[in-house]
């Protein structure tokens, strides 16, 4: 992955350092206007990270210590460690082999009579089918918290992804299509959560950072309880603002760019592609392939073989549960631990070449020819 950034980016950051406000102001403002209206939500709050955007979810939600928290192991350990933060125990649950996101079914056997929250993912870009694990939790009163960190610019039935959850977490790492280099979002249906998350990130005070430095005579502020410091800055807003006018063309290129390698991975024997669900789009994120048995190598000599043609590829997604800091939990979850290792994640990025391209889907080919 590389981060598409240009001269627009430059001036807009430009014209923040000569303004002279760099912290948190008028730009994170107007970014998360306009993220709200990008992805149809009511409410969007700015924060440092997606990490602390899915911590400040699950204390905004109402998770306490105690709680359990199911997730999926089959993601950046980040979704499990926001669980640990407030002091709650997450539980994993395995995932769809199709998409590698939680389904209704996963989500239902993981549930606990201490289970207060869910945390689904759509992982790589993949939209997860939100409905049917809300008409799980929602019943039981267990809030479901949309991670989609890797979600900009994908669909979930004819609407932007994370449109209808009650409360969803973004990231802008530069790994991310749209990125401010490093940098997070959460989006609400609910007011009442917006105004909390907004008044936490920025230490819980009374009176907010905007408000007292655009005062001659700074207002008393009181702190009612123990908030954060997971404030966004201007400089990474100028830079979201301008990202974010990027992103229905970036997702167009790389659409078009996972279509070509789509049409050559289905001619290949043992060799399965990434799709779109049938309830959404992907803005693939991410495009990863499934290695099966009757490809002619395995997972580890392709990644070798791709990294002697100058190719850097990258292993699956993590399966959170195998790490030392929660291998514990002694839970089986076979899809998960398939796709962990039978999986590999090729070069996708704005500025990808035709030949760079055709350069992968030839080692892809000769990997399958070595039996």
């Amino acid at each position: 992955m590389q981060p598409w950034l240009g001269d627009e980016e430059v001036e807009a950051v430009t014209e923040v350092l000569r303004s002279g406000w760099v912290a948190q102001g008028p730009r994170v403002a107007e970014f998360e206007r306009r993220f709200a209206a990008s992805q149809q939500a009511a409410h969007a709050v700015a924060t440092s990270s997606c990490t602390t955007a899915l911590h400040l979810a699950l204390v905004v939600a109402g998770v306490r210590p105690g709680d359990d928290v199911v997730v999926p192991s089959f993601s950046f350990i980040a979704t499990a460690n926001a669980a640990v933060y407030v002091g709650a125990r997450p539980v994993f649950a395995d995932v769809s082999v199709e998409t590698g996101n939680l389904t209704a079914a996963t989500v239902r056997e993981a549930l606990t009579p201490r289970t207060t929250a869910v945390i689904v993912v759509d992982q790589g870009g993949v939209p997860v089918d939100l409905d049917a694990i809300r008409e799980v939790c929602d019943p039981l009163g267990i809030v479901v918290i949309e991670d989609a960190a890797c979600g900009a610019g994908s669909t979930y039935r004819g609407r932007p992804v994370g449109a209808g959850a009650e409360i969803a977490a973004w990231s802008f790492h530069p790994r991310k299509i749209l990125t401010t280099g490093e940098g997070g979002m959460l989006t609400f249906a609910r007011e009442d959560r917006a105004v909390r998350a907004r008044k936490l990130r920025e230490h819980a005070m009374s009176v907010s950072a905007a408000d007292r430095h655009a005062s001659l005579v700074s207002p008393p502020e009181s702190y009612d309880e123990v908030g954060f410091n997971f404030r966004m800055t201007d400089l990474q807003a100028a830079v979201g603002i301008v990202q974010l006018s990027r992103l229905p063309e970036v997702v167009a290129r790389r659409r078009e760019l996972a279509a070509v390698y789509a049409k050559a991975v289905a001619d290949i024997d043992g060799l399965r592609a990434v799709a779109d669900p049938a309830w959404g789009t992907c803005n693939f994120q991410s495009f990863w392939i499934e290695i099966g048995s009757a490809y002619g190598t395995d997972r580890e000599d392709l990644l070798t073989a791709l990294a002697e043609a100058g190719i850097s590829a990258r292993r699956g997604i993590m399966a959170a549960h195998r790490q030392p800091a929660y291998e514990a939990s002694g839970v089986s979850l076979p899809v998960t631990e398939h796709l962990t290792d039978n999986t590999l994640i090729l070069p996708l990025f704005h500025q990808i070449s035709d030949s760079e391209q055709a350069r992968v889907i030839d080692v892809l080919r000769q990997g399958g020819a070595r039996r």
